[in-house]
């Protein structure tokens, strides 16, 4: 193929693809003024990353990993970008300014392994249309279908915030925390499908949406008030997210069908990619600022005293959600001691695995020290 303008095509080596290289006859000579008109001027500038280095797909394809080479890998610990330029991309002076990032600090949402996240998310997309078997959902006493609907109607409105809140957070961040970025993109989507799953089966099976429960009043006020990202995702991903999480995995309980059964499997693998996000970005964070310790623990205070008691955990005691959990539990009304025995179990999960996260975050001593709630290991310590 002939060289145009510049520019030559090169066949690549086993895969057959092309390449675009510079010609070293016009690499880093000024244009001279063209006939034609065109400018050209973009093809002369002094890249930031090496011309000639090539992404070779891994098993898994290309991933972001395969292309996050040399300076285009290389991220900066404070971004001075506001002009919305992709991170290895050269900048103009005549930019203007089109983002107003409030995150521009690497330690303020990084986390480890972000571009690998992201790559499960979109490999584990999944349809609520037709991954899920309708056909199987069969009519229910109305005891246990009311039950089912009202938790589905809870799920339903803490999964909208549950993608609202991330979402704020996406524009204010600089496009040299793209992966970052990404990994939220793709949370709003999983919970834009999670919203729209429980609605479904809410209407599926001759119910409808139950009573609003007003558990989103209290995530909104403190999580969707955040200061910073830090503190939302200790809030939603770490705590909220996560006493989700353990209902999703013991959905099989409550499930009295397929359909509800790979509902809450096919929720429980996005709502643990979300919960891996806030565990390893407050780990980072533990490294990057220890100055903020004290403060993190403090929204961790904040978010134990709402695990156990209120409105905002669907398990949670003194709540409508939990009498609805316990009827599917339990096998309807009139085995309500039984289901509440077993909603007892999924509590201790939930206070279990909230431990195991704050641990693996770099927070644990709160357990050891007397910051934690007594309630709270109570449930812990349980049988």
């Amino acid at each position: 193929m002939a060289p145009c303008y510049g520019v030559i095509l090169r066949r690549r080596g086993h895969n057959g693809g092309l390449a675009v290289g510079k010609t070293k006859a016009n690499k880093g000579k000024a244009s001279a003024p063209r006939s034609d008109g065109l400018d050209l001027s973009w093809m002369e500038i002094e890249q930031r990353g090496p011309w000639d280095s090539h992404a070779e797909p891994s098993r898994s394809g290309l991933t972001l990993a395969e292309i996050s080479k040399g300076a285009y890998g290389e991220m900066p610990d404070q971004s001075d970008n506001m002009t919305g330029r992709p991170r290895g991309a050269v900048a103009r002076e005549d930019s203007f300014r089109i983002g107003g990032y409030e995150v521009r600090e690497k330690k303020e949402i990084w986390l480890e392994n972000a571009a690998l996240l992201y790559e499960e998310a979109l490999q584990r997309q999944w349809s609520s249309a037709t991954d899920v078997p309708w056909d199987t959902v069969q009519q229910l006493p109305d005891d246990i279908e009311q039950a089912q609907c009202q938790l589905a109607t809870f799920l339903t409105e803490v999964e909208f915030v549950a993608g609202d809140v991330p979402a704020k957070w996406i524009a204010k961040t600089t496009p040299d925390y793209f992966e970052a970025r990404l990994i939220l993109l793709a949370q709003v989507m999983d919970e834009s499908r999670h919203m729209d799953v429980f609605r479904k089966r809410a209407l599926a099976n001759g119910g409808g949406l139950m009573q609003r429960t007003g558990g989103t009043s209290g995530i909104v006020g403190s999580i969707d008030m955040s200061r910073d990202f830090t503190e939302m995702s200790s809030r939603l991903h770490v705590s909220g997210e996560g006493a989700v999480l353990s209902i999703f995995r013991m959905g099989e309980l409550m499930a009295y069908n397929d359909a509800e059964k790979h509902i809450y499997r096919l929720c429980a693998q996005d709502e643990a990619r979300h919960v891996a996000f806030g565990v390893m970005h407050m780990r980072y964070m533990n490294d990057t600022a220890p100055e903020r310790r004290e403060e993190i623990h403090s929204y961790l205070d904040e978010s134990e005293r709402g695990l156990l008691v209120g409105q905002t955990n669907p398990a949670a005691l003194q709540s409508p959600t939990s009498e609805a959990m316990a009827i599917m539990l339990g096998g309807g009304r009139d085995h309500y001691d039984e289901g509440m025995r077993r909603l007892m179990a999924i509590r201790k999960r939930q206070v279990r695995e909230y431990m195991q996260r704050v641990r693996s975050s770099g927070f644990g001593e709160r357990f050891e020290n007397g910051r934690s709630s007594p309630e709270l290991l109570k449930y812990a310590q349980a049988a």
